[in-house]
């Protein structure tokens, strides 16, 4: 049976219940993390976002063992690329960009093996993998549909990029009243910087995106709960 539980975070302690809280797991794919993948092609240290996978296993090994609703998601492509806009497939005037042969097959193609989920964090049967063309994990998906009909209301968030994807699904989530708790340890980013102020961000103002934790004190929240 859920009990209230309480995370220590920022800018003040959450208290919430675990049945009506999701772990949302945001684009741990392999172009991503990966040595020799779409992210170090474009000359990105991955070693920068590799250090959340301990912290996100522990965190989703004790999600599984409290009975926590788990959610994956992976940005990508239609292999057609229709779903994919002008805009997003020409922008960077990269010479190997989306739907382009890359390291690990077609470049943001679902179903190439770069697409993929990490080996570490891979779902288990029964939970859900949301494929999303945007940024956000919201838009253009059935996530909210499935938060709605399992009843959550609070999302532990982990994943990559924190300024990017991160970033856009919390904010997406704060406007359909979702209480967000970021793990500052689990998301990362290929830019310190960018980290470091997309966190911030979240917590300021009284949290006006959310709240900010870490591994630690999400496990002790959950398994308490």
């Amino acid at each position: 049976m859920s009990q209230l539980t309480t995370i220590d975070a920022e800018p003040y302690a959450l208290s919430f219940e675990t049945k009506t809280t999701a772990l949302l797991l945001i684009d741990m794919q392999r172009d991503f993390l990966e040595p020799g993948g779409f992210g170090e092609m474009l000359g990105n240290d991955v070693s920068l976002l590799r250090k959340t996978i301990e912290p996100c296993k522990a965190v989703l090994k004790a999600a599984r063992k409290s009975g926590l609703t788990v959610i994956h998601t992976r940005e990508g492509h239609r292999p057609d690329l229709t779903d994919a806009p002008l805009s997003k497939l020409n922008r960077g005037n990269l010479a190997t960009g989306i739907g382009d042969e890359g390291p690990m097959g077609r470049i943001l193609i679902r179903g190439e093996i770069g697409h993929d989920l990490i080996p570490e964090l891979m779902p288990t049967d029964g939970e859900p993998v949301i494929d999303k063309p945007g940024k956000g994990a919201f838009y253009e998906t059935d996530l909210h549909l499935i938060l709605q009909n399992r009843g959550i209301k609070t999302l532990i968030v982990c994943g990559v990029t924190t300024e990017v994807c991160v970033h856009t699904t919390v904010r997406e989530a704060n406007d359909r009243g979702y209480e967000c708790i970021v793990l500052e340890d689990c998301v990362g980013s290929y830019f310190p910087e960018f980290h470091s102020v997309g966190i911030t961000m979240i917590k300021a103002q009284g949290g006006i995106f959310g709240w900010v934790s870490d591994a630690k004190s999400a496990i002790l929240a959950i398994t308490n709960g």
